[in-house]
């Protein structure tokens, strides 16, 4: 064939194929708002790794983070209608939702453990839980409304020796016979560099308290009326923790630290050396179903604690608390390093 007359049709072709309806794949893009429950920080990184890296654009998302703080309630913006996602900070959220009909469900469990700790000092040799019962126990209000009934109820722990947690670890740091509430993903890394001192850790988790934490919500009639964009946005998200914790996660981090200045390199590094020793996110289940993984069994499991606990009636409906339609599918897990 004629070079000349070549082009020319291949010209020609290109021309027809762009000249149709085929859109750009910027418009094929769905909008999606997603609202975190506190300022950014390591323990968002997989969403914010996920908008970083395109792992949501290939999915077909345009992904806006929307972050909390103090003075921030994302919740309510999701039940209004504002948000379409919302981070929850751990199932009891998910209860309450029940419990006041709001429509609202959890279609994925980021974090397989609670990180909630309490911290102790060196000194004291503090090795299992029921060793805390001595101690002056500093509790935030929140958390003697929570985790804090379940320790009276499950190890006979006496509010009496329980003294307002400011999340000021001053008090803390001068009293050596006290305990301190916070999370392993953090609150030790805040100790060790303001007293020079490697706090004792003792993790919730691992000792009976089986919430799920850092869950994915929305609303009953997005379930309903797109379940298509949920999965893709639980896939994503899924896809987006295997590459913050196992790859390259710096393009998360940079954009963490561009929202939240006060975020250092050494505290998003701590903070993901812990998520991966304590299991916080893949641990358990996840190793075979895929990170977000959640079970029947271990909520019902919680759901009876809480009920003993006086923190929930036990005439709710648990099981409309959340959904396993959209987890469980082992997305990602050859992402998991072999060794």
């Amino acid at each position: 064939m004629n070079p000349a007359f070549l082009l020319r049709a291949l010209t020609a072709g290109l021309l027809a194929l762009t000249a149709g309806p085929m859109p750009s794949r910027a418009e094929t893009l769905d909008k999606v708002s997603f609202g975190t429950n506190w300022v950014a920080e390591a323990e968002h990184g997989g969403f914010f790794q996920a908008v970083a890296d395109g792992t949501y654009k290939k999915y077909g998302l345009d992904v806006t983070i929307v972050p909390g703080g103090p003075n921030t309630n994302n919740r309510i913006l999701l039940t209004a209608g504002k948000l379409d996602f919302f981070m929850s900070a751990n199932t009891l959220q998910s209860f309450d939702a029940v419990a006041n009909n709001v429509p609202l469900i959890a279609v994925a469990a980021i974090f397989q453990k609670d990180p909630q700790v309490f911290l102790t000092h060196p000194e004291t040799k503090i090795a299992k839980l029921e060793d805390l019962k001595p101690l002056t126990l500093l509790v935030s209000k929140e958390g003697v409304a929570s985790y804090f009934q379940w320790l009276k109820s499950e190890y006979g722990f006496s509010e009496s020796k329980v003294k307002p947690y400011t999340f000021n670890p001053q008090p803390f740091i001068v009293n050596k016979q006290s305990a301190m509430q916070g999370y392993v993903t953090s609150e030790p890394y805040a100790v060790e560099k303001a007293a020079g001192f490697k706090p004792g850790v003792i993790l919730l988790a691992d000792h009976g308290f089986n919430a799920y934490s850092t869950l994915i919500e929305t609303r009953r009639e997005i379930v309903d009326k797109k379940p298509d964009l949920v999965q893709r946005f639980v896939d994503a998200s899924v896809i987006g923790w295997y590459n913050y914790l196992y790859g390259d996660n710096s393009a998360g981090n940079a954009m963490i630290k561009k929202i939240n200045p006060e975020m250092t390199d050494e505290l998003l590094s701590y903070s993901v050396t812990k998520m991966k020793e304590y299991g916080i996110v893949d641990s358990g289940d996840t190793l075979r179903d895929g990170i977000g993984a959640m079970n029947d069994a271990r909520v019902a499991s919680f759901f009876d604690k809480m009920v003993r606990a006086g923190v929930v009636r036990r005439d709710i409906d648990y099981r409309q608390a959340y959904t396993l339609r959209f987890v469980n599918k082992a997305v990602g897990v050859d992402l998991r390093p072999k060794n």
